[in-house]
């Protein structure tokens, strides 16, 4: 927006408790020096009359979870928006299918530095489960070392431990790419599924491109990163389930969208498999669920995205689009309605 006489008016709309995790001192200096900050944020409804009137003399839109969505309707009350940064990864609730008919509105988003922390909590799961570390701590707390160091649970089970361990990879999203990348620093064999990538481009990851059923069969631990469409609900079902081998690790930190979650609970019942489950379905478990109280399931309640100070690294990104925007710069990570045919 260069060439403008005066600051874009940036209106921030986001749960009511997500600015403090997103803004401290350093970030509001950082946005208040190219934008004028709308008062009253967060906003949370277009549609009462103080939001409708901050909708329509925003420039920009900083965005996150709980932003209500730019439906053809309210785009006709923005008639100045040119810019949604959404501080956050899928832009798909803020901005829907009727969004994209508008013309001239950037959207940007933080995907890859909500990457990170997914990536991250993911790799440490498959480091932890496969030294089944959460059911040996279970036992351990019950037996209250009982038996001493010779008792250590798993001392000699060959399915146990990480050494060449072979892992399959389910979506070779932002995600799956930066957990390949990780694995391939350590001694772990790694396969990965996924129907738009090449099986060059899996080998210069570092990985065997496979089908989704071989992949299964073959590997020791399964980690799940498909995107949420129409064709993966319940890729990942009884048929499917029945091929992993005895003892392997399941884990989803992904979406229960891909899971059959039926059928995973007989499997888990079975004891067959491990089964790391940070993204149910539905989401959260009733609290009746049998998964809470399987010993071969671990449940986490969806914290391998970002969580308390890692809420930095996605405004740092959307405030650096800011920025980037008024300054008449590219920005870095834009969203194109194309993208959204393989995006989660």
């Amino acid at each position: 927006m260069t060439g403008s006489s005066r600051k874009p008016r940036l209106l921030v709309a986001m749960r009511d408790e997500l600015p403090e995790g997103f803004f401290g001192p350093h970030e509001w200096v950082r946005l208040k020096a190219v934008v004028d900050v709308i008062p009253g944020f967060p906003f949370t409804d277009f549609d009462t009359l103080t939001g409708a009137e901050a909708l329509a003399e925003a420039d920009i839109l900083l965005a996150a979870w709980g932003t209500p969505a730019l439906t053809r309707a309210r785009l006709k009350r923005a008639p100045r928006l040119r810019m949604v940064a959404y501080a956050a990864a899928s832009v798909r609730t803020v901005a829907p299918a009727e969004f994209w008919d508008a013309p001239g509105i950037l959207v940007t988003t933080a995907a890859s530095a909500m990457a990170v922390p997914v990536a991250e909590f993911t790799f440490a799961a498959i480091i932890m489960c496969g030294k089944d570390v959460f059911r040996l701590r279970d036992d351990h707390r019950a037996e209250r070392g009982a038996g001493g160091f010779g008792s250590r649970r798993g001392l000699n089970f060959p399915y146990l431990g990480n050494h060449s361990r072979r892992v399959g990879i389910v979506g070779a999203s932002r995600i799956g790419r930066l957990i390949i990348e990780m694995l391939a620093r350590s001694k772990f064999q790694i396969a990965v599924y996924d129907p738009f990538l090449k099986a060059q481009e899996a080998a210069a990851l570092g990985a065997m491109k496979m089908e989704l059923h071989d992949l299964l069969a073959w590997s020791d631990t399964v980690s799940l990163h498909a995107p949420i469409l129409p064709e993966t609900r319940h890729m990942i079902g009884a048929r499917e389930l029945s091929l992993m081998a005895d003892h392997a690790v399941l884990i989803n930190t992904a979406r229960g969208w891909l899971v059959d979650h039926g059928a995973l609970l007989v499997e888990a019942r079975s004891g067959r498999l491990r089964i790391l489950i940070d993204t149910p379905d539905p989401e959260p478990l009733p609290p009746d669920s049998p998964f809470y109280d399987l010993p071969n399931v671990v449940l986490t309640p969806h914290i391998a995205g970002a969580l308390g100070n890692e809420l930095r690294a996605l405004s740092d990104l959307a405030i650096t689009e800011i920025e980037r925007f008024v300054g008449g710069l590219p920005p870095l990570h834009p969203v194109h309605k194309r993208d959204l045919e393989h995006m989660a």
